[in-house]
């Protein structure tokens, strides 16, 4: 009788195992299913802007304003004039620049300071006189102010708060009774309140936001380890852990290293500027280059990334596409975090092509090869 007993029991048992035992499998393997279903992370390509500042394709310098000057006007102004031809400065764009176009990067730099209230005036004296003189002298002056103005807020991410669109050029002439005319060329905010950014209005906000950054800036070189090869990588991973991307186009101070590295939300230009801002300032030589990219769906669009010096050699980065959209039930791999970090040309190329123009009438800048 207990043997009969102890049967019906071990058998209920048994009975019991094999019902949870089925039910985890079928809960398993719906697992499995989904895991099957799961798409891939999608890289995303953005429209960046080819300023510091905003959305426009092109630096849209305002309309050249030529204004009449008395003779005595003109030369009290020149006296006051300040020299920007020595002025030592060692980038990597502004090596590439003419020297009418260091000239004008050269003041800028040397008028970084004031140029934070958004209504200082830089006054290049009678620096360009002789330019004007000529048939295409104004054109030509265009042209040295868009360079001029590309090399410095690509090179020096850090003056996000400028928005050169609203930064006006100035032709001063002035007729002497000999029938010869001098020109006077200096930049101002024109009629507009200041050529600062719109997010902007006054040097203790602009004070406070590079605060603000130098703050967050610190605290990463802070854990720089001196093996450069991986401070490179932790200030990728850093970006790509913290940083939201704004695929709505609409937040402000997207595309720069503020909306980066305080509001934690941007586009690629803004991965871009603040991975170049951080190396640079633990020596690690790094450029920002725009151009297109091919996502995984075919998508083409402009785009910008970075390329980074390492043991001599440079070397491609996208911190953007490292840090992948996630659609419905994607993952992301670790794989996928380093997929586009320190690559030869020939891998990162396939899905990248750089242009050497920052906008459709600037310059032609080299870039090294990676």
């Amino acid at each position: 009788m207990e043997n009969l007993f102890s049967k019906i029991v071990v058998g209920a048992i048994s009975l019991c195992i094999i019902g949870v035992i089925g039910v985890y499998g079928v809960i398993i393997w719906k697992e499995i299913g989904k895991m099957e279903e799961v798409s891939e992370p999608e890289e995303f390509v953005s429209e960046f802007s080819s300023t510091a500042t905003n959305t426009t394709e092109d630096v849209q310098t305002p309309p050249i304003k030529v204004v009449e000057k008395s003779e005595q006007e003109i030369q009290t102004e020149q006296r006051n004039a300040a020299n920007y031809s020595n002025v030592n400065i060692n980038k990597f764009l502004y090596n590439q620049l003419e020297e009418p176009e260091k000239y004008m990067y050269n003041a800028f730099e040397k008028n970084k300071e004031e140029m934070k209230t958004g209504t200082a005036t830089i006054n290049f004296g009678n620096y360009f006189s002789e330019l004007l003189n000529t048939q295409n002298g104004e054109a030509t002056l265009k042209q040295y102010y868009q360079s001029a103005v590309e090399a410095y807020t690509y090179d020096n991410p850090d003056v996000f708060y400028l928005d050169p669109n609203k930064m006006y050029l100035n032709i001063a002439t002035t007729t002497y009774s000999t029938g010869r005319q001098s020109f006077e060329v200096y930049i101002d905010n024109g009629s507009g309140a200041n050529y600062l950014i719109d997010e902007f209005s006054s040097r203790q906000q602009v004070n406070e936001a590079l605060a603000q950054v130098e703050q967050v800036k610190n605290a990463i070189v802070s854990r720089r380890t001196g093996n450069a090869l991986q401070d490179i990588r932790m200030v990728h991973d850093y970006l790509i852990d913290t940083i939201e991307y704004d695929e709505s186009l609409s937040k402000p101070n997207i595309y720069n290293m503020y909306g980066a590295l305080i509001n934690r939300v941007c586009v690629c230009e803004g991965y871009a500027r603040s991975f170049k801002y951080i190396l640079e300032s633990m020596g690690i030589p790094c450029i920002l280059v725009v151009g297109t990219g091919t996502n995984n769906k075919g998508n083409t669009e402009r785009h910008a990334w970075n390329y980074v010096q390492y043991n001599g050699r440079w070397y491609a980065v996208d911190v953007t596409w490292d840090d992948p959209v996630v659609i419905g039930n994607g993952v992301v791999r670790q794989e996928d975090k380093v997929k586009y970090f320190m690559k030869s040309s020939q891998e990162f190329n396939q899905a990248h092509s750089p242009s050497n123009k920052f906008s459709e009438g600037g310059k032609a800048f080299q870039y090294p090869e990676v």
